[in-house]
């Protein structure tokens, strides 16, 4: 039996096991002032009347000139939405609230250190400092409409800032997460063909000052041997009087903002009016084939899709005071800290730090002191939470309308406890399913329309039309029981357009899977493959029961294995290598490395180490494994393909099922008690 299909029958078996649970109706307080309590929305969203039906979402936006194409297939499957129309997103979040709002709070940054005060950051000043920040990129670093720019930048008010400042000139953006390697933002430079960096200096984490400048340095040397050359690294402060690194800055390449700002002050640089259909970002993604996708994501149809769903799935209403506990580095933080959320003149906040620094407390100090009420965050953090501080919630006079979920499925018991415990019983949930590629949710109940159900995501929203496929390509039937790989019918304005420079690459991972017609210009023959496994109860609810590939979610950060395996390679006596993932109380999933070395060579050195030391390098600490295992050779099929799923089993404890038909069977009891012992 091949691997593939004994991981569709585990998952099968599983998901018949799982069992529903029951509903949780929403408040009549917060039907009452919901954003959407109309059930005809999904009959305005069906496939009948698509794609017109995304009108509903482009008219919540200030359009520059309208289209006259709402969907383009003639590039089938890179699809093109709202063509010829013009819109410009930092407009869209900054300008046009001018009127109403310059003196309501567009973000609110929270430093970690809890004695230093809050920046409180109107929509005025926003636009001031977009402004200065962009003519400073226009003139100085010469940069204009289709430029690429890489930020490499922790959370921190200038993260924004300098986002709506490349949109408003029409410069795409390349965000990498802030806690990546220098050598894991070099790749993502070269591979955008990026000239300029922008990074910051320092940052607190866990009550230290972290140095975040060296990380520049690796990254520019990684770009140049990779044939990118960065003339310009822009050093944004973590503090004002003083520079937060020891790593000194480069003679001709290095400036500090802050220096440069002052030629700038009082500058105003008119959005430029973009094609719809132009890039807005690229957002790098781990693959199964090692080099991370950048995908590209559209300002005309990304807008239109983050700006609906978080009026009608988030609840956000100008008034609010909303906390996405993301990072801006990865696209929940894009979507649902930035674009969303300042294009309906929300306040946004930003906090700095963990979670749970200086005490477990800290997150319920800050919605207390805020009066945040809307809370967005992910599994992860929340198991910390509960485990750091399951009775700390009750302390705090906070009061949240609605809390999000995002990034992994939740437990139903730690759903429980979000609900009952950091909800207060109150709260609306939504349990929301998607993907970097996807832009915005594809999967979530409507706070007002729905009842929740811990465990599952819910229905798919307005305008997504769900699919469950087996291998073969026939459909799982609803409320079967059995798991299939999850798939969208039809396309949507959030989707990514394509993968920065490889187009073949976007087709053949995501929709090559289950296309009907390979020539077709029909969308209808391009159902879009996330790579989940899913299961749809009788009701149309979905329960997300993770990758089908070679992605481990790890606290949400998506990390390919093959980044994984590759790293572990750079340590010279290692011969192979294979990572699983491994279940955490904490984080979801953590990755668990079986190394192979090459002949001649023992293990006397540390080189465990050594390999935890290579994934910090390519990846960073959020990828370094639980453990590290030497093992005498991996478990492999008659064609040499090594069996993660054998491995999985022994890391995980689970039974490690039929072995006969490798070409080593007699390896696995090895490996299991080098794991497990006797």
């Amino acid at each position: 039996m091949e691997e593939k299909e004994l991981v569709a029958v585990n998952e099968a078996e599983i998901a018949v096991h799982w069992q529903e649970e029951e509903y949780f109706h929403p408040s009549s307080q917060f039907v009452a002032q919901a954003n959407m309590t109309d059930a005809a929305i999904f009959k305005r969203f069906s496939l009948d009347n698509f794609p017109e039906c995304f009108k509903e979402y482009a008219d919540l936006l200030s359009w520059k000139q309208y289209w006259h194409t709402t969907l383009d297939t003639s590039d089938a499957p890179c699809w093109k939405w709202f063509v010829g129309g013009k819109i410009n997103a930092s407009y869209n979040c900054i300008d046009r609230h001018l009127d109403a709002h310059k003196n309501k709070a567009a973000i609110i940054f929270v430093p970690e250190p809890e004695d230093e005060p809050h920046e409180v950051v109107s929509y005025q000043e926003l636009y001031v400092r977009v402004n200065e920040f962009a003519a400073l990129l226009q003139d100085f670093a010469g940069l204009k409409r289709g430029d690429r720019v890489t930020i490499h930048m922790p959370m921190a008010t200038e993260l924004p800032v300098t986002m709506l400042a490349c949109a408003r000139l029409g410069v795409i953006h390349s965000v990498v997460f802030g806690g990546f390697s220098g050598q894991a933002c070099g790749e993502r430079i070269a591979d955008s063909g990026s000239r300029v960096l922008i990074t910051m200096d320092g940052y607190y984490r866990s009550g230290k000052l972290l140095d975040h400048k060296e990380k520049a340095d690796a990254a520019v040397a990684v770009a140049l041997k990779e044939g990118q050359q960065v003339d310009k690294v822009l050093v944004w402060q973590r503090h004002r009087d003083k520079y937060a690194s020891d790593t000194p800055m480069v003679d001709g390449r290095d400036y500090l903002v802050s220096d440069l700002l002052k030629q700038y002050r009082g500058r105003r640089i008119d959005a430029v009016a973009l094609p719809a259909e132009d890039p807005l970002f690229l957002m790098y993604t781990s693959g199964t084939t090692g080099r991370p996708k950048g995908c590209q994501h559209s300002v005309g149809g990304y807008m239109a899709y983050v700006t609906g769903t978080s009026k009608y799935i988030q609840d956000i209403h100008p008034e609010d005071v909303y906390w996405c506990m993301a990072d801006i580095g990865w696209i929940t933080g894009h979507s649902y800290i930035v674009y969303g959320p300042l294009s309906l003149a929300a306040t946004s906040v930003m906090y700095e730090g963990v979670p749970t620094y200086p005490d477990p407390g800290r997150a319920w100090r800050i919605a207390e002191q805020l009066d945040v009420n809307i809370f967005h965050t992910a599994p992860t953090t929340i198991r910390m939470l509960r485990k750091a501080g399951p009775d700390e919630p009750p302390k705090y006079n906070y009061h949240f309308k609605h809390m999000t979920t995002v990034g992994e499925p939740i437990e139903p018991e730690v759903w429980r406890w979000y609900h009952e415990v950091v909800g207060k019983g109150e709260a609306a949930i939504v349990d929301t399913w998607w993907q970097t590629e996807t832009g915005g949710f594809l999967c979530s109940t409507i706070p007002a329309l729905h009842p929740m159900k811990p465990g599952s995501a819910g229905p798919a929203v307005p305008g997504i039309h769900p699919i469950i496929y087996d291998e073969d390509g026939e459909v799982v039937p609803t409320g079967s029981g059995k798991a299939g790989n999850i798939c969208i019918q039809n396309p949507w304005p959030g989707a990514f357009q394509t993968i920065w420079g490889d187009r073949q690459r976007y087709v053949d991972t995501y929709y090559a899977r289950y296309c009907k017609d390979r020539n077709s210009k029909d969308w209808r023959d391009w159902p879009y493959f996330p790579g989940d496994a899913a299961t749809e109860a009788k009701d149309g609810y979905f329960r997300i029961l993770g990758r089908v590939d070679d992605v481990i979610n790890v606290a949400g950060h998506r990390l390919g294995t093959k980044e994984l395996e590759s790293a572990c390679l750079m340590v010279n006596e290692v011969a192979e290598a294979s990572v699983v993932a491994l279940a955490d109380e904490l984080r979801g999933r953590v990755p668990d490395i079986y190394v192979s070395l090459k002949p001649g060579h023992d293990t006397g050195r540390n080189i465990e180490e050594e390999v935890s030391k290579a994934i910090e390098i390519a990846i960073g600490k959020i990828a370094r494994p639980r453990h590290v295992y030497i093992v005498p050779d991996m478990p492999k099929t008659r064609s040499g393909k090594i069996m993660r799923r054998v491995l999985s089993a022994i890391s995980n404890g689970t039974d490690i099922g039929d072995v006969t038909t490798l070409a080593n069977p007699e390896i696995v009891e090895d490996v299991r008690k080098l794991v497990q012992g006797e």
